[in-house]
């Protein structure tokens, strides 16, 4: 397969080093920068699906981000980081469960600081959450800004925790004077979802057929083009020490359920579930499923339900004024989800629509995905998104 690039890398370039490659906000990444022309360097587990990177021209490495010398041996000789790897989950878990995410997320982002650190790397751009940013504790859904802290003091994930975790670890490593940005991430939509994420699979189930009843409730969507950006952005003209919110829209559930009716042709399910009452009946069952059969995906987690009942917005003023950030729209990236995933087999359903063409990039830089080919005979591997 041919190389992703518009403009050949310059081998006489350092490469840009780049973890959780494969997933999401990386694959995405990834792409945005081979179109730019930059010479790419990405950190894979043998064990992982690394489809994602398949076809195209980035060096490899492989190891793991929890071990310390694998990763800087793989870092050796980069020029900027963008730390986009993570274990991201929505339920509670078991002890092994809790544990991963703490190694994974909070020792994992301290390894790769401390290999920049040592390798003289530059800058290093960590993908945050937007679950790990505060909010307003008398009225949850009023914007939340950059100078929010985290609130502890009530029931919340392990993700969520882990990912403040992770902040405190940029915090730390940037008091010593390492150039370190976090780039804060809302729910991203889009293309390039290899795993797929949680709203890639919520996604195909709706036009498959499997959903059949929604929740109430709503959240900060980001387009992965726009993520995307918000991450060169950051590299280029954020301050050390400092996040920024990147996030397209907000949306209810039921605005996103509207959009999945457009893009796939396929009537909208009637249910809708209010959010107190599907929180009672997911403790039941995520507490059975996390415990007895811990691969089986869920899709509305106490976690989940807990975050949409608040309808949290963001306020992305500080990107907009400090970096120049201009959001798009979450209607195209829906889109471009869909496409991706139609292309892809991972949608059997025969009265849904074909994609439409991919509209342009108005980032200027080329589009996240290839023109939608004839549908591949082959399903999509399911599992959770890391």
């Amino acid at each position: 397969m041919t190389s992703r690039s518009s403009t050949a890398p310059d081998s006489s370039v350092p490469p840009v080093f780049v973890t959780g490659s494969a997933g999401h906000v990386g694959a995405n990444l990834v792409r945005r920068l081979l179109d730019d022309g930059v010479r790419v360097r990405v950190l894979l587990r043998d064990e992982d699906n690394n489809e994602g990177l398949e076809g195209l021209d980035v060096e490899r490495a492989f190891g793991d981000i929890r071990d310390l010398e694998a990763t800087r041996q793989a870092l050796s000789g980069c020029r900027g980081v963008y730390h986009c790897a993570a274990y991201v989950s929505t339920i509670e878990g078991n002890r092994a469960h809790r544990r991963d995410l703490f190694e994974c997320n909070v020792l994992g982002t301290r390894n790769v600081l401390q290999a920049a650190r040592e390798a003289e790397a530059g800058r290093v751009v960590v993908t945050g959450s937007f679950s790990a940013v505060g909010y307003d504790l008398d009225d949850p859904s009023a914007p939340s800004n950059e100078t929010m802290q985290f609130y502890p003091m009530e029931r919340t994930m392990p993700y969520e925790r882990s990912k403040s975790l992770v902040e405190q670890e940029c915090w730390r490593a940037a008091a010593t004077g390492q150039d370190v940005v976090v780039a804060t991430c809302c729910a991203v939509v889009g293309g390039a979802d290899f795993f797929p994420s949680r709203l890639g699979r919520t996604l195909c189930d709706y036009t498959d057929g499997k959903l059949r009843a929604y929740v109430d409730g709503g959240f900060e969507f980001v387009a992965a083009r726009d993520i995307v950006e918000g991450h060169l952005l950051c590299m280029r003209h954020g301050r050390s020490g400092e996040k920024y919110i990147f996030s397209s829209e907000y949306k209810t559930i039921s605005d996103i359920i509207d959009l999945y009716e457009e893009v796939s042709g396929i009537p909208r399910p009637g249910r809708r579930i209010p959010a107190r009452l599907m929180l009672v009946f997911s403790e039941v069952a995520s507490f059975y499923l996390s415990r007895f059969h811990p691969r089986f995906p869920q899709r509305f987690t106490p976690g989940a339900i807990r975050l949409l009942r608040k309808c949290r917005h963001a306020d992305t003023g500080k990107a907009k004024r400090e970096l120049g950030y201009r959001p798009t729209g979450i209607r195209d990236a829906v889109h471009e989800a869909y496409a991706f995933h139609y292309s892809r087999g991972a949608i059997s359903n025969p009265r849904a629509k074909r994609p439409r063409a991919p509209a342009p990039n108005p980032h200027g830089a080329g589009q996240a995905e290839s023109p939608v080919p004839d549908r591949a005979m082959r399903l999509m591997p399911d599992g959770s998104p890391t």
